[in-house]
């Protein structure tokens, strides 16, 4: 966490080659972003987040992406 201000969340993505081309993971990074787009009100202010990607995120759907990046973003909020 960064000082002592409430600031916004930041949210950061570790995508590497190993996920695909560069079109893929720019998808994958587009699709996690969107999902924590939705989650950010659970997200506690001030918090700094990072995000790593497996392979396997790449044939995810994004409903299993998604439910995965909140019950992650839950254990913050805890």
């Amino acid at each position: 966490m960064r000082g002592t201000e409430a600031s916004a969340p930041r949210i950061g993505f570790i995508v590497s080659k190993q996920i695909g081309s560069a079109v893929v993971r720019n998808q994958v990074r587009r699709r996690l972003k969107a999902a924590c787009f939705e989650l950010l009100p659970s997200i506690p202010a001030g918090s700094d987040v990072v995000i790593r990607a497996l392979p396997p995120a790449a044939t995810t759907d994004f409903a299993t992406l998604r439910g995965e990046v909140a019950r992650v973003l839950a254990k913050l909020a805890a």
